[in-house]
């Protein structure tokens, strides 16, 4: 007689393979779009409706934060690719400012760093729980500090931001990980997956991003043309 009982560590893989499938696909869609609206060139006519996409964006992280657990997996999903696709849009401008070899650089050392940390955090042993916490209040303070520099326009205080900024998101990335490996457990139904895999995604997919950004700062090349 076979046993109905299921193993939970498969359960976890599963729905981690979910998270970064769904990761991917959100990098993906935001590559595509930048990628498109910069050989076209149609960024260049959105000039102040730039900022109402930004503060779009910053509206569905918070609205698919808050609300998932009462959403539709489909409606999450779609709203997590519109985020991504809207992302492309705002990060199209880095096309503009720095060569195609250095942000191609870029992104494969923020994959090999994203890479190392996301195994650190799903495989020690040690409660990064703590940890979470100083890194949101570190990041909150850097916030601020930005916030501030805007008005400074301090270049050193701009490279300091960067540097204390791909260290927030290294240690993120591990304690993001860790903290949805202990959740994936609780997955129990096709729906609950899905939700959960979507938040999952747009977690990490917020680390691997601001961990891009932040390093574009020291391995990009500015464009001369």
């Amino acid at each position: 007689m076979r046993s109905n009982v299921i193993n939970p560590v498969v359960v976890i893989q599963k729905a981690m393979q979910q998270v970064y499938l769904w990761m991917t696909a959100g990098l993906m869609v935001t590559g595509a779009v930048a990628t498109t609206l910069y050989n076209s060139g149609a960024v260049k006519s959105l000039g102040p409706m730039m900022i109402v996409l930004l503060l779009v964006q910053i509206g569905v992280v918070f609205f698919l934060s808050a609300r998932i657990n009462k959403m539709a997996p489909t409606t999450a999903t779609i709203l997590f690719l519109a985020y991504s696709a809207l992302s492309g849009v705002t990060l199209t401008p880095i096309f503009y400012a720095y060569t195609a070899s250095s942000i191609g650089t870029t992104f494969f050392v923020t994959a090999g760093t994203f890479a190392a940390m996301a195994l650190y955090g799903a495989t020690t042993k040690r409660d990064l729980t703590g940890m979470g916490s100083m890194l949101m209040m570190a990041l909150f303070g850097l916030m601020i500090a930005t916030i501030v520099n805007i008005f400074l326009g301090s270049g050193l205080m701009s490279l300091v931001i960067s540097a204390v900024g791909v260290l927030i998101f290294v240690g993120l990335t591990a304690y993001d990980v860790q903290s949805l490996t202990r959740m994936a457990h609780t997955v129990a139904t096709e729906d609950d997956t899905q939700r959960f895999a979507i938040i999952g995604a747009l977690k990490l997919y917020l680390d691997f991003i601001n961990l891009f950004l932040f390093l574009l700062r020291f391995l990009g090349t500015g464009r001369r043309d």
